[in-house]
């Protein structure tokens, strides 16, 4: 298959970055979130409870397809209890440490090469993510080196709507200057990925999956005629492969259209 793609966008979590577990790290976030806060309780018990109201959002933005500024995520759902005039300017740090509070995200092995090795053969670069924070992408690609590569970021905390919703699919490529069939996206989630993406008219997406991961998606039904992707690869640099340049697309012979091994 040839198709003309002429801008790739990737998204973050599980896909260009993956999320490393570092108790440490997390623990020194959770106490700077409840000095930041003024709360007096543990910080471990006091982020349980973020966590869990964190659920309760995360369901109304899926519901909604949209995603609230951190002022209002801070100071409607996460930290209600206290002063909004305190808490709301301080939404933007809060969510950064919130996120550390997970752990700390590091690019997947070979990411820079192959963001840089895919610029350099001519395709514009972009990513669309959902993310619940403001500053931290952008402020992480200018440390790691990433912003002179990518022409198109939207993310939802900013634009304020979430995958699947087509708009934030439009939005990335009219930021890019390429019409949406010779789009591609690179995503993780085969239900919001691939569903945002066909709804938006992009040309292709590709799925990033483990093998195992693949397997339980076939072996559970997960995996349907609605959410197949046009590719499924199991590591990132297998990118290079799909994308050889010139604006051209192929499907290497260890995939099938379908989107399986």
């Amino acid at each position: 298959m040839n198709t003309a793609i002429e801008a790739i966008f990737i998204d973050l979590g599980n896909t260009l970055r993956i999320l490393i577990k570092d108790e440490a790290h997390m623990a020194a976030a959770r106490r700077k979130i409840t000095e930041l806060v003024g709360s007096d309780e543990d910080p471990e018990a006091y982020c349980a409870k973020l966590d869990a109201r964190y659920k309760a959002y995360r369901k109304w933005a899926f519901d909604n397809m949209v995603e609230a500024p951190e002022s209002e995520l801070w100071t409607r759902w996460l930290a209600p209890e206290f002063p909004a005039e305190k808490i709301g300017p301080l939404g933007v740090e809060l969510t950064f440490q919130f996120r550390q509070s997970m752990g700390r995200r590091v690019v997947v092995e070979h990411g820079k090469e192959v963001v840089q090795t895919l610029h350099q053969r001519g395709y514009v670069l972009g990513i669309i993510s959902n993310v619940i924070t403001s500053q931290e992408i952008p402020d992480w690609m200018e440390e790691d080196g990433f912003a002179p590569y990518f022409k198109s970021v939207v993310l939802s905390s900013v634009f304020g709507k979430r995958k699947p919703d087509p708009a934030i699919y439009y939005e990335a490529a009219r930021l890019a200057g390429v019409e949406p069939a010779r789009c591609v996206y690179v995503g993780d989630n085969l239900k919001r990925d691939v569903t945002g993406t066909r709804a938006a008219g992009f040309g292709m997406v590709v799925i990033l999956m483990a093998p195992e991961e693949l397997a339980e998606a076939q072996a559970n039904g997960t995996l349907t005629d609605e959410n197949r992707p046009d590719i499924i690869i199991h590591e990132f640099k297998q990118l290079l492969d799909i994308f050889p340049g010139e604006h051209q697309a192929r499907i290497p012979d260890m995939f099938t259209h379908e989107g399986t091994a």
